[in-house]
């Protein structure tokens, strides 16, 4: 399955990705990271040990037959024999291992021209978006970074990083940090949030990387990870993140512990902690021009907005179920969405409120799916332009001027349940989703004549007329689950009653 999707936009990523390596400074820097972890595992196992000691029978006698054997103390007289011989091959001559074939000096044939082919390959093209997917399949995760090459309609992985554990969200940022902290310039880094506490960051401008730039989370060695709630990291699940892109050191995260906290990635330290939820904490959102506003989401069906320089200052939404999605409006940054559990999609203004902390009414309310909301976002670049995908397996399209929301065109793709969509924050029409099958596809919405008719001009675009296109996916031999339509993206105009379907989702 893919669980989250990022577009990464053109021209920020390096045109000839580095190689990885692994060089006396990168080794301590991952055992530097690494060790925390190697502690913490360390003391888990010795927990585990004492409590399978204190609840089973310990036998403590030794058949005679094998006590001159000593199997008691077997695994501790390995473990010393093998620690006098660290290195086999210490004392063999002709042994030297080389990173690679340039440094051999026994091989005079290098390969040139193999790594100019290579190179060749692995050139990002100013032209390019990149976007990066969170994929898990056999208990498997890891980021698969593909190619999005719109003027072709071509779609593919271009590298891939293992990742620990099962990610749950992704953001995008271009702080530098980790091996290239200090450097001038920027880079491309995402960040990932995992069923783990810490968040990882990794460099989307390195292959074969082994170990992500940064860790936010527990890096006190001193002290043993606690299970319960604190100012300093997280201690569950990590299910949202959000990058300031006004103050770019500074990435919020929001977590299933109830609490919202935000990080220095100068220091990877965490320099806030907000608790003002009482339930997990699904999604947060910093303020597109007021950097410093804060919106979050949360199963305890509330909506929160506050300025993280007064956090005693909350207005609270209540929403009536738990949150999937937030989104501010860029067109309207006064104005935010939220998508809820129970398939409604709400628009509400911030300057609008009850007074004592209680948020006003909804400027609308619009019944997108009878399931959940899974999936949600708003095109950046066309005003009243939003996508619902669900987990009845569909995504529609909603044109939502005036405040008074319309279906455009609702399609069912071969990628399962949709658990991501998002639009291209290039190109107004290019839309990517991904769900419970596993597979990313990439939709030219401006080939569906009922988005052209709709968002013809809008906000100076110019839609043109193109022909009706199938989604750009991988290469794929499985058949479409049987329940799901694979044909052309369906015109609302052609299937149903535009003013019926309004009646119907428009409360």
């Amino acid at each position: 399955m893919i669980s989250a999707i990022q577009w990464i936009r053109k021209g920020v990523a390096a045109q000839n990705p580095e190689k990885y390596t692994l060089d006396d400074s990168e080794y301590k820097r991952i055992h530097d990271l690494a060790s925390q972890h190697l502690e913490e595992a360390n003391q888990d196992l010795q927990d585990a040990e004492i409590t399978e000691a204190s609840t089973e029978e310990q036998s403590t006698e030794t058949d005679p037959a094998l006590a001159e054997f000593n199997l008691d103390k077997y695994d501790e007289e390995i473990a010393a024999d093998q620690e006098k011989n660290v290195n086999i091959f210490s004392n063999k001559e002709g042994l030297t291992y080389y990173a690679n074939n340039q440094e051999d000096p026994y091989i005079t044939l290098k390969d040139v021209a193999d790594e100019d082919d290579e190179r060749q390959e692995l050139e990002v093209l100013p032209t390019d978006n990149l976007i990066v997917a969170a994929k898990t399949e056999d208990d498997l995760s890891h980021l698969e970074i593909y190619i999005y090459e719109e003027s072709e309609d071509n779609l593919y992985v271009h590298h891939d990083l293992l990742l620990p554990a099962f990610p749950l969200c992704l953001d995008w940022l271009d702080h530098n940090l980790g091996r290239k902290s200090g450097q001038p310039g920027t880079g491309s880094y995402v960040a990932v949030g995992t069923f783990d506490p810490d968040i990882e960051i990794w460099d989307l401008d390195c292959l074969d990387v082994m170990y992500p730039d940064a860790i936010l989370g527990h890096t006190d060695k001193s002290k043993k990870r606690l299970k319960k709630v604190n100012d300093k990291y997280h201690v569950d699940a990590v299910m949202g993140l959000s990058w300031n892109k006004n103050h770019r050191n500074i990435l919020a995260s929001s977590s299933a512990d109830t609490t919202v906290k935000l990080w220095d990635l100068n220091t990877a330290q965490c320099a806030r902690s907000f608790s003002h939820h009482t339930d997990k904490v699904q999604a947060v959102q910093w303020h597109p021009i007021e950097s410093t506003v804060l919106l979050t989401g949360s199963y305890d069906k509330t909506v929160s907005v506050f300025d993280s320089r007064s956090p005693e200052n909350v207005t609270r939404w209540n929403v009536g179920s738990d949150v999937e999605n937030l989104r501010w409006d860029p067109h309207n940054p006064t104005n935010y969405y939220v998508a809820t559990e129970d398939g409604l999609i709400r628009y509400f203004d911030v300057r609008s409120n009850q007074g004592q902390g209680v948020g006003g009414q909804a400027l609308y309310t619009l019944h997108a799916h009878d399931d959940a909301v899974s999936s949600f976002d708003v095109n950046p670049l066309v005003p009243g332009c939003i996508v619902t995908g669900s987990t009845d397996k569909s995504i529609k399209i909603w044109d939502t001027s005036d405040n008074k929301p319309r279906m455009v065109t609702s399609r069912n793709l071969s990628v399962g349940k949709i658990f991501s969509a998002q639009f291209c924050t290039d190109s107004p029409f290019q839309l990517a989703v991904a769900g419970s099958n596993g597979k990313l596809q990439v939709l030219d919405l401006s080939s569906n004549a009922g988005i052209r008719r709709t968002f013809a001009n809008r906000a100076g675009i110019i839609v043109p007329e193109v022909p009706e296109k199938q989604p750009v996916e991988l290469p794929d031999d499985a058949e479409p689950e049987s329940d799901e339509e694979t044909g052309p993206i369906a015109d609302n105009n052609s299937n149903h009653d535009n003013d019926s379907e309004m009646d119907d989702d428009f409360i």
